[in-house]
C-alpha cells in the first residue's frame, strides 16, 4: 500500500502541474523533489511495519500546525493550490524558507489571481525574514486582500504575522476583521475568536498595556 500511495501522489502532483501550466524550471524542480522523496522511500521506507505514532525530535522552525490546517480549511483542501501549501509547509519545517518563497512565486506566476497563494507567499516571506512583516510580505498580503476583500484568510494570516513579530495590537486589529468576515457556520470562526480573545486578554493585562 505504501508504494501505491506514493505513485498515486506523484501522478496527482504531475497532473496538477500539467493543468496549471507550471513553467518548465519550476516543473523540473518539483519533479526532482518528488523523485528525491521516492528515492528516500526506496532506501529507508518499510511499508510492512505496523503504524505507530512518532514524535518529532527537532524542527527547524517553530510553526504552530493549526494555522496550516486553517489555511486548507479557508482556501480549500482539494484544490491545485493545496498541493503548494503542503509542499511549502514541508520546506518551512525543514528550515528552507527561501525555497518555500520561490515555490509560491512560481505558483503565483501560474495563478496570479489566487488570493490563497498570495497569502501563503506573505506568510512565507514573514518566516524567511525571521518573523518580520517586511515590505515584500506586506505587499503579498495586501495583494491577497485586494483580490479577496471579503475573505477572512488574508487578514487572519496578516494578523498572525504581526503577532509573531510581537506587534500584538496590530495583529488583534486584523484578527477582528478576519473574525467579522468569517461566516457564522464556518468551523474556523471559533478558532479565530479564541486567538483574538487571548491577544485581547494579553493587551488588557498590566504586562500588555505597553505592548506595541
Amino acid at each position: 500500500m505504501g508504494w501505491l500511495a506514493l505513485f498515486a501522489l506523484m501522478l496527482l502532483a504531475f497532473a496538477a502541474m500539467l493543468r496549471l501550466g507550471v513553467p518548465r524550471t519550476l516543473a523540473s524542480f518539483l519533479g526532482a523533489a518528488l523523485m528525491l522523496g521516492a528515492a528516500g522511500y526506496a532506501l529507508q521506507g518499510r511499508p510492512g511495519l505496523a503504524g505507530a505514532p512518532v514524535r518529532t525530535a527537532t524542527k527547524a522552525v517553530d510553526i504552530d500546525p493549526s494555522p496550516n490546517e486553517l489555511r486548507l480549511d479557508m482556501f480549500g483542501r482539494y484544490t491545485t493550490s493545496a498541493t503548494y501549501y503542503t509542499a511549502g509547509t514541508a520546506f518551512q519545517r525543514m528550515g528552507d524558507q527561501r525555497t518555500a518563497v520561490n515555490l509560491y512565486l512560481g505558483a503565483i506566476n501560474a495563478q496570479p489571481n489566487d488570493a490563497g497563494l498570495w497569502t501563503a507567499l506573505g506568510d512565507a516571506y514573514v518566516l524567511h525574514d525571521r518573523n518580520t512583516v517586511s515590505p515584500p510580505a506586506r505587499l503579498a498580503f495586501d495583494q491577497a486582500i485586494r483580490l479577496a476583500p471579503t475573505h477572512p484568510g488574508p487578514p487572519f494570516f496578516l494578523g498572525l504575522a504581526y503577532v509573531r513579530a510581537g506587534q500584538f495590537r496590530e495583529g488583534a486589529r486584523w484578527w477582528r476583521r478576519a473574525y467579522a468576515l468569517s461566516p457564522e457556520q464556518a468551523p474556523y470562526r471559533a478558532f479565530i475568536g479564541q486567538r483574538l480573545a487571548l491577544v485581547d486578554m494579553l493587551l488588557a493585562s498590566p504586562a500588555g498595556r505597553d505592548a506595541p
